[in-house]
């Protein structure tokens, strides 16, 4: 968030009064939003500073709204599928979407391929933007697709960066349907892939998800370090393999470090 931004919200924060229940409601979702691990409630309430009856109450409220949920078998707090798809349509429309094709469009001409950006939404992922290239033959996945975390270079991305704890339970709750004869459907050898992406700081998809599809995807990160997204190159594995696509990781980092300047999430 910029200064201008910093500065509207603090306009805001004084025009509402502090015990207006909407704002409250609003800061206990962005205490939970911020946390890498579900907060439980006397977390929460820390963050807030407000009592533990009133915390508890509005989080029963935004449970039963489906704007978070607990954590099954805990008490932990977490965002939930309509706040996240409230997250990723918001994105899609953001001011900010044409600093972030102009990247995306500068990346393909180096490259000479497909080249997208991606959020997690829920259990998939999510493709904020996308630049096709002008082969004939090309897959055409639009802004608003989705394609599941497990199955796709930047969905193993995201998996890869989460706390140790909350990879364990995706892999536990998530049932890995085998999409090609290249799909990792056994969690020991994903948890492996895991550990190289972080150790490499990239993802391959090697035909997981589409036959003859390969794709290389790097990190996009926001002030805190913290992965948000994820810049790839996707293309036919006739015309680039992995080997080949990772000759332009030095491109797609650039690419990352370069949109990350415009993240105003």
């Amino acid at each position: 968030m910029n200064a201008t931004q910093d500065d509207d919200v603090a306009t805001v924060e004084e025009a509402v009064p502090a015990g207006s229940a909407i704002l409250r409601a609003v800061r206990i979702l962005e205490a939970i939003a911020r946390q890498d691990t579900p907060p439980q409630l006397s977390e929460i309430c820390r963050e807030v500073d407000l009592p533990k009856p009133t915390v508890y109450r509005i989080l029963t409220t935004l449970e039963h709204a489906g704007l978070i949920g607990r954590e099954p078998g805990s008490k932990r707090y977490a965002c939930a599928s309509r706040l996240n798809d409230l997250a990723g349509q918001t994105l899609l429309r953001s001011p900010t979407r044409a600093p972030r094709r102009a990247v995306l469009e500068e990346l393909v001409e180096q490259i000479g391929e497909t080249c997208n950006l991606t959020i997690p939404n829920n259990n998939s992922v999510l493709y904020l933007d996308r630049v096709e290239a002008s082969w004939p033959l090309r897959l055409t996945m639009g802004a608003g697709s989705h394609v599941p975390l497990y199955a796709s270079a930047s969905g193993k991305l995201f998996l890869s960066y989460l706390p140790k704890r909350s990879r364990e339970r995706f892999l536990r709750v998530t049932p890995l349907v085998r999409h090609t004869q290249n799909t990792l459907t056994d969690p020991a050898k994903l948890s492996r892939e895991f550990e190289t992406i972080r150790a490499n700081g990239y993802a391959v998809d090697n035909e997981e998800y589409l036959p003859g599809i390969s794709c290389v995807a790097v990190p996009v990160r926001d002030a805190d370090a913290r992965v948000v997204a994820a810049v790839a190159v996707q293309a036919p594995t006739t015309r680039m393999r992995i080997d080949q696509a990772m000759e332009f990781l030095p491109e797609l980092r650039q690419a990352a470090d370069a949109i990350a300047q415009t993240i105003d999430w």
